[in-house]
């Protein structure tokens, strides 16, 4: 829950890099609660809240997933690879799940600063 929470306070934050650990955890929180708004609009019969929540959380998404591929030393402009049907998901999913790199331009590896 920390990792959702700290991708929360850094909502815009586009600099800087993210563990591999706090992208997927943040993943998995924003999913948990996505069919929890989910289903709480399906007992009211709206779907309003789901709307609300998702847009809500594009930029906090957007900036972890740039925090991201910094860490594997790329642009956080290539989440623009999404927009390619199929090829562009599987593209990106390996980008995601990469090791962190060295030290690099977007900072130093957050795996030896964590230790």
């Amino acid at each position: 829950m920390e990792y959702f929470i700290s991708a929360l306070k850094q909502y815009a934050t586009f600099e800087g890099r993210a563990r591999r650990k706090e992208y997927w955890m943040y993943f998995l929180f924003y999913i948990i609660f996505f069919f929890v708004v989910t289903i709480i609009d399906s007992v009211i019969g709206t779907a309003i809240l789901s709307l609300i929540y998702s847009l809500g959380m594009v930029i906090p998404s957007i900036s972890i997933a740039a925090r991201r591929l910094h860490d594997t030393d790329r642009s956080g402009w290539w989440q623009l690879i999404l927009f390619v049907p199929l090829i562009g998901t599987i593209v990106m999913l390996v980008f995601l799940v990469q090791d962190s790199k060295a030290d690099n331009e977007y900072g130093p590896n957050p795996k030896t600063v964590a230790v």
